[in-house]
């Protein structure tokens, strides 16, 4: 089922819970009233929240972290716990975005291709962690669209490092290398995606990784819509780091805008090609 909310004041109570306890480091803070101040990408977006699978990764929670926040500004948003929600030919050409979190989920053929050809036509899709990278395992054609696959944690919960990498896009600039203390997602990746920021891996957990470096935010685009992915975010807890937070909240409006943009051009290929 789904459901649309169409006042702030539902979510009073969430917007508490998203709040507290984040701490905000004093070079951050101005960055991040700025953009707040000045950033309008979601008023009127309509947006699809879809979240359930594996309860480890708290959907609840991370749904009370960020609705609040997509309708604070002045997002459109519609819940939903059921992947039926896909093949639901009105609400998905209406939509402008899907924000998907469903971790170790099980998705039928035509709910599939409902989500695939929404996203081909211009529906943006952002998502982090299990819950956009994690999904659906039986499904390549997913997982192309998505442009990685999650399959190892090595060491579960453990402190790393995540590095800026492209200091010029709008979803990373004027943010620094930051550390975080969750799971460091080991990936199979599209060569094509543009990273923004990625983890490198030391010998502890698996020698024969030791100096791999590995994505962790990325964009790319599937057909005419945007496709943005962080694989922080195991828990809720984790967009309390302010860095992880403020990437997303980007990649979520950057996503927004498939179709009001012209589509972004660009291959960012790892392996050099036929010159």
């Amino acid at each position: 089922m789904h459901q649309q909310f169409a006042s702030r004041r539902t979510f009073l109570k969430h917007t508490a819970i998203a709040g507290a306890g984040v701490v905000v480091l004093p070079g951050l803070l101005p960055k991040m009233a700025s953009a707040r101040q000045q950033d309008t990408r979601l008023k009127g977006k309509k947006v699809l929240f879809i979240y359930g699978g594996y309860k480890p990764h708290e959907p609840d929670k991370c749904r009370d972290v960020f609705v609040p926040w997509m309708e604070s500004e002045g997002a459109v948003v519609t819940l939903s716990t059921d992947l039926n929600s896909y093949t639901d030919k009105k609400l998905m050409g209406e939509l402008d975005l899907i924000v998907q979190v469903m971790t170790m989920s099980t998705i039928e053929k035509e709910q599939e291709k409902g989500l695939l050809e929404a996203v081909k036509s211009g529906v943006g899709i952002a998502g982090w962690h299990g819950g956009l990278g994690d999904a659906f395992r039986d499904n390549p054609g997913y997982q192309f669209m998505v442009g990685g696959q999650w399959v190892a944690h090595p060491g579960g919960i453990i402190d790393y490092e995540v590095n800026i990498t492209n200091v010029n896009d709008g979803v990373t600039k004027g943010l620094s290398d930051f550390n975080m203390h969750s799971e460091q997602y080991y990936l199979h990746v599209d060569p094509n995606i543009k990273v923004l920021a990625t983890t490198t891996f030391n010998a502890e957990h698996a020698d024969w990784i030791d100096g791999a470096t590995m994505p962790v935010v990325w964009k790319k685009t599937y057909g005419k819509g945007r496709v943005f992915y962080s694989s922080i975010g195991h828990v809720a807890s984790d967009f309390e780091v302010p860095e992880a937070m403020e990437i997303m909240k980007r990649g979520i409006r950057w996503a927004s805008m498939s179709k009001y943009k012209p589509l972004p051009k660009w291959l960012d290929p790892v392996y050099p090609g036929k010159s």
